[in-house]
C-alpha cells in the first residue's frame, strides 16, 4: 500500500482473510501503519499529493473488500462505531482532500456519511441530526466559499445541536485563527492532520 499498488495490496488482504485473520486486525496491524507512514512521508516532503492518492486508492480497495467482514464483526460487537458527517460546502466542488480523509476514517473504524460536494448548510445540519453524528467535517477550498462553514455552525447552534457534535473545518485558505473565529472545535491543514484531530476530539488516541 505504501507504494500505491492497489492490486497487490488487495491480494495480500485477501490472503489474510483466507488465513483467518480478522478484518480489524488486518486494518490495525497492516493497513493503518502503512497509511501512517504515508502521512509521515508526506509531512516530511518525501511524498506528494499524487503519492498520497495512490496509497489512499490502495487502502480504499482493501477497505471495500473488507467491508462485508467489518459489518459482520460489528454486528457481533457491542461497540458502536463513531458516526461522522462530512462534505464540501455549497458552491465548492473540490473533493480530493475530503475523499482521502474519508478513506482514512474508514480505516479507523468510523462510520462515514459522505454528503459529497456543493452541500448546503441545511443538508449538513439535517445529516447531523438524522444520523446522530459525533463529528461533522466541513471542507472549503476557496476563499469565496469559506463563509459557508460559519453558516453551518450557526445553524447547528440555532437547531440546538452544536453541543452534541464536534466540528472540524479544513481547506487550503483556512487557519487555526479562522476555526476559532467561526466557532469550530478544530482546524485541519490536510488529510493526515484531519484524521488525527478527529481522534483527539474523541479522545481516541
Amino acid at each position: 500500500m505504501l507504494e500505491g499498488k492497489r492490486e497487490e495490496t488487495l491480494a495480500l488482504v485477501s490472503d489474510g482473510v483466507k488465513q483467518g485473520i480478522g478484518p480489524l486486525e488486518l486494518i490495525s496491524k497492516g493497513l493503518t501503519p502503512g497509511l501512517d507512514l504515508v502521512g509521515q512521508k508526506f509531512e516530511e516532503g518525501e511524498y506528494y499529493l499524487p503519492d498520497m492518492m495512490l496509497a489512499a486508492e490502495a487502502m480504499n480497495g482493501a477497505i471495500d473488500y473488507l467491508d462485508p467482514y467489518l459489518t459482520e464483526s460489528k454486528s457481533d460487537s457491542r461497540e458502536e462505531a463513531v458516526r461522522v458527517v462530512i462534505g464540501t460546502v455549497k458552491g465548492d466542488l473540490h473533493s480530493i482532500g475530503k475523499d482521502i480523509v474519508i478513506m482514512m476514517m474508514k480505516a479507523s473504524g468510523m462510520e462515514i456519511f459522505d454528503l459529497g460536494v456543493d452541500v448546503s448548510s441545511t443538508e449538513f445540519v439535517r445529516a447531523v441530526e438524522e444520523n446522530d453524528a459525533r463529528i461533522v467535517g466541513i471542507s472549503a477550498l476557496m476563499t469565496t466559499t469559506i463563509q459557508e462553514q460559519k453558516k453551518i455552525i450557526d445553524l447547528l447552534i440555532e437547531k440546538k445541536l452544536r453541543d452534541k457534535v464536534k466540528v472540524i473545518v479544513g481547506g487550503a485558505p483556512l487557519s487555526e485563527e479562522w476555526a476559532k473565529k467561526v466557532g469550530a472545535d478544530a482546524y485541519a491543514a490536510d488529510a493526515i492532520s484531519g484524521i488525527n484531530k478527529m481522534k483527539e476530539l474523541l479522545q481516541l488516541t
